[in-house]
């Protein structure tokens, strides 16, 4: 694999969350051919314990640690492991986050009558199913940061890359707590980017826009494999007209790491959504 701006992550610890997922489990590899040594955070530590695998298959480092991003102990935990196994942290990707349905609207419009249907409106959306996407995405991004950021303190060309959204930028229908949660993030992004200014900590983001994933799969695509009215929508509202590949992720992802071809930029949210962010559906 070629790299982009010839990021080379040689003799660097990269600890990447939800590395058990299709985003960030080619996250994790993608660091490992630079060189990095990773280590794969997920709460299922199968998926976790796969991808680390297939690492070491091709010859590089990788070590498959199961972690509750959600409670500080099993950070701790997990994070005096890697000091032993691998190394201090250089790099953090904070890629572990997710939704709910129950946090979800069943209709893109509110309209009179629904609170009396059976259909979940506004009214309807459970207090736990929001409060468990909010912790889920922002607490699941300031918990890793506080425990494995420490390690950054005092040492050069350390970074940290969280995951947004497109959402983040203008909110979708009928996720409302999802949308919210990475306009959380992206402030989030650029309050600690400030925040860590001066010991040169960069903090940055990635903001991808469609692309298929276990978690959204079954809204894409019908059983049949034929495009949901959803998917529809999507992609007539961005203008490439396709869903993204992961591997285009990538190159964001490299040259937001890179210190020599990104050294002085800090607090950015770097959208990656073929053209969704500036089209206004004219």
């Amino acid at each position: 694999m070629e790299f982009a701006f010839g990021t080379d992550l040689s003799g660097k610890v990269a600890v990447v969350t939800g590395a058990g997922g299709v985003l960030c489990g080619m996250f994790a590899k993608t660091l490992a051919k630079a060189g990095a040594k990773v280590a794969v955070l997920d709460l299922n530590i199968d998926a976790a314990e796969k991808v680390a695998e297939s690492i070491r298959t091709e010859g590089h480092t990788a070590t498959a640690y199961q972690a509750n991003v959600l409670e500080r102990e099993s950070l701790e935990t997990v994070h005096a492991r890697v000091l032993a196994e691998l190394g201090p942290c250089d790099i953090l990707i904070n890629g572990a986050g997710g939704n709910h349905p129950s946090a979800n609207t069943d209709k893109e419009y509110f309209e009179p009558g629904d609170i009396e249907s059976d259909l979940k409106s506004f009214f309807d959306l459970d207090q736990s199913g929001v409060e468990f996407v909010f912790r889920l995405n922002f607490l699941g991004t300031l918990l890793p940061c506080q425990i494995f950021a420490k390690d950054m303190i005092g040492r050069k060309g350390c970074s940290i890359l969280n995951v947004s959204s497109m959402n983040a930028f203008t909110p979708l229908t009928k996720i409302p707590a999802y949308s919210s949660a990475k306009a959380a993030i992206s402030n989030f992004t650029k309050w600690l980017a400030v925040h860590f200014s001066k010991t040169g900590i960069r903090v940055n983001a990635i903001a991808p826009g469609f692309f298929v994933t276990k978690q959204n799969e079954k809204l894409l695509f019908q059983e049949d494999g034929s495009p949901t009215e959803r998917t529809k929508k999507i992609l007539s509202a961005t203008p490439m007209n396709r869903f993204g590949e992961a591997e285009e992720l990538n190159g964001a992802l490299l040259f937001l790491l890179n210190n020599q071809a990104a050294g002085f930029i800090t607090g950015v949210v770097l959208p990656v959504d073929g053209g969704f962010s500036s089209y206004s559906g004219v």
